[in-house]
């Protein structure tokens, strides 16, 4: 086995994603506490501590306590390399969150016990569902009084489609809530509130109607215990690994993240049974990760990493063969060759030079303003990868200057934080106008937040009424000149000069698709 190959099959690269508050960045937090790349974990909310989460590096991320931009963080465990991708939660950079879906092998999603599925996790499971990814799911907030676990299982299977498979197993809950049975390793793990930043302790189990349970948890918890156990084995199937690896059966997990509990049963189970970095299609051809040249894809770009640099970072997730710092490789929408001098791989805000680096891994490259999102690199063939789109906003503003001596740094910012994919600018065909469209509101705030923090510059809104963006595909040039004449103060054209109808209502779309009825119009870029 060659070093490239078993650096592969140490690889895992997964992302984590809920709906916000489910406790998502707590998560991220102790999975980095076990795995030792952390001493302390932050706490998220509370004001008492000063210490932010690691992964929230983001000036306004630590004013809101919300995750707004991805965050990539490495470490070693048990032998493993592990990469794990934190999103944003929060429907409003939904965005960000599918794009970055597409750079990972599999997928954690953490669900609230009081909560349960919430809508945000419908959508982002849909997305994973699309593409097979392996979902495992963890049950959050044990010590707070929840759903009864049961039908907690029930929704999760109804709402999100699933067929899940219970690895561990809650004894009470909220004020009663004495630990979890860990189905996967025989164990059963107690909880004591005084241990709470503290590891509990594992005792192994193999007999759940051993004596020894009732003098742990109490006699009426351990037959509870027994009921439960044997109820569950007669309605979930067994875990089966082949099936998992195929997206078709999700193991679940329970625990408090807050309290460290249950998270290292999370990630040993993690580590043994989840997929290593797997093939990617581009256009056509199945790019594997044993393939012996270097290819990745950009999934993300970050402008200012660092506020008195002006630097943007682009993220490159390695798709195939071994990355090597200062080697020339083919940037193929530009077809121009590039070598980099200072890749850098993270932990959070936390960055180091990297050497080389393998399939599954997440390299940050310094970036001029080469790359946009969905570019490709290649030592190999010319490669596009599919599936990085623009869907649709929902939100649109006019975009106007609000300080006439700063239009230069104004237009810099918006170029740049659109490359980030933040958000899409549209300019109007009839009067050059620009119009910021967004997924969701919050973003106006972060646009104008670092506008005016890293480029000076100040900008105010206008409503803008349009219903949809759509994309226009067509081959009949007489229909498009008609349509273009009657529909002008309507269109405009996207960063990449691709032709677009902002159209003002569900009613006049319907009617543009009946009267022109060989123009296509598409909600997302790719189509």
């Amino acid at each position: 086995m060659s070093t490239a190959e078993k650096e592969i099959q140490r690889r895992r690269t997964f992302g984590i994603i809920s709906h916000p508050d489910a406790g998502k960045t707590t998560l991220t937090e102790k999975l980095l506490l076990f795995g030792g790349a952390i001493q302390e974990a932050g706490a998220v909310k509370s004001n008492k501590i000063k210490k932010t989460a690691t992964s929230d590096f983001m000036e306004i991320e630590r004013q809101r306590g919300i995750s707004v931009a991805t965050s990539v963080m490495g470490f070693e465990y048990q032998g493993k390399k592990i990469n794990i991708l934190d999103t944003p939660g929060h429907q409003d950079f939904a965005e960000d969150t599918y794009r970055t879906l597409t750079a990972v092998d599999s997928v954690i999603v953490v669900i609230d016990v009081a909560k349960g599925v919430e809508a945000q996790t419908e959508k982002l499971v849909e997305v994973c569902r699309m593409r097979n990814t392996p979902i495992i799911v963890f049950i959050n907030k044990l010590d707070r009084e929840g759903q009864d676990a049961f039908d907690l299982l029930d929704e999760i299977e109804q709402k999100l489609g699933l067929t899940i498979c219970p690895l561990s197993w809650p004894i009470g809950m909220g004020q009663r809530f004495k630990g979890v049975y860990n189905l996967w390793e025989k164990k059963m793990q107690l909880y004591t509130e005084v241990q709470k930043q503290k590891i509990a302790e594992s005792i192994a189990i193999e007999d759940v109607e051993d004596p020894q349970v009732a003098e742990l948890v109490g006699e009426e918890a351990a037959e509870t215990l027994v009921e439960e156990l044997s109820l569950l084995q007669g309605v979930y199937d067994d875990f089966n690994h082949q099936s998992y690896l195929e997206g078709n059966q999700s193991p679940v997990f329970f625990g408090s993240a807050l309290n460290n509990f249950g998270v290292q049963e999370l990630l040993n189970c993690f580590v043994d049974i989840a997929p290593t970095p797997q093939n990617k299609d581009a256009n056509g051809l199945l790019v594997k990760p044993e393939d012996p040249y270097f290819s990745g894809f950009i999934f993300k770009i970050h402008a200012n990493m660092d506020p008195k640099h002006r630097d943007r970072l682009a993220f490159v997730k390695i798709v195939s063969g071994v990355f090597k710092r200062n080697t020339n490789y083919k940037h193929c929408r530009l077809g121009k060759n590039m070598k980099f001098s200072s890749p850098t791989a993270f932990m959070a805000s936390k960055k180091s030079v990297v050497e080389e680096a393998y399939p599954g891994d997440i390299v940050g490259l310094h970036d001029t303003g080469n790359f946009r999102i969905g570019d490709s690199l290649s030592e190999g063939p010319e490669l596009e990868f599919k599936g990085i789109p623009s869907f649709s906003p929902e939100h649109f503003r006019f975009i106007n200057n609000a300080d006439p001596l700063k239009a230069k740094q104004l237009n810099k910012g918006i170029d740049q934080l659109m490359d980030e994919g933040v958000a899409q600018l549209f300019t109007l065909e009839q009067n050059n106008r620009k119009i910021i469209g967004t997924v969701g509101a919050l973003q106006y705030e972060v646009i104008q937040y670092r506008l005016e923090h890293e480029y000076g510059a100040k900008c105010s809104y206008e409503n803008y009424p349009a219903y949809k963006a759509c994309w226009i595909e067509t081959e009949d040039q007489e229909q498009l000149k008609e349509f273009s004449r009657l529909k002008a103060r309507y269109l405009a054209r996207d960063k990449f000069d691709r032709l677009v109808f902002l159209a003002d209502s569900s009613f006049s779309l319907n009617m543009a698709k009946e009267k022109f009825d060989n123009i296509k119009f598409h909600f997302k870029s790719e189509f």
